[in-house]
């Protein structure tokens, strides 16, 4: 990933995430120094965390990155996958219902999700919700489209 610019966030754009990741997830940043980086050839933006890739803009909505998340634990927007889900959600695949053993109720289509493993609660990815957190779990079909998972090129990614 080439960054393209990188520059310190001003206050009001620091309370926007924090609020925004607060509301969401339960989550309470505690960092002391936000910058943002953009990438010539990725669409997402990134915001370093004290130096750290913990939040990341998907389609210009601030959501915490996997690293972020094993960093800071979201308390809600979570949804859990089964051991044999693991090496695929890993792998960047999107999330079935069958590998999925608990969604949080709140979650809505549409929305940002961490998937997590449910042995060590080990964020794997960050999806984007299809279905409402209660029907996610069942017999069949795709309910989270993945969008960032461990592995990737903003996973990988560092200063």
């Amino acid at each position: 990933m080439q960054v393209k610019s990188r520059h310190h966030l001003r206050s009001d754009a620091v309370d926007d995430i924090e609020e925004n990741l607060a509301a969401t997830l339960g989550v309470t940043l505690d960092g002391d120094s936000y910058e943002r980086v953009e990438f010539a050839d990725a669409e997402r933006d990134l915001v370093l965390v004290d130096g750290d890739p913990a939040v990341c803009y998907f389609d210009d909505e601030p959501f915490l990155t996997v690293r972020g998340a094993n960093d800071f634990p979201p308390e809600s927007h979570v949804v859990t996958v089964d051991a044999g889900a693991i090496s695929f959600v890993s792998d960047g695949a999107d999330v079935m219902r069958p590998g999925i053993t608990e969604a949080d109720a709140d979650i809505e289509p549409g929305d940002l999700v961490a998937i997590a493993e449910e042995n060590h609660g080990k964020v794997l990815a960050i999806g984007r919700s299809m279905a409402n957190g209660g029907e996610m779990v069942g017999e069949s079909g795709k309910v989270v489209e993945s969008l960032h998972h461990v592995g990737d090129d903003l996973y990988e990614f560092s200063i």
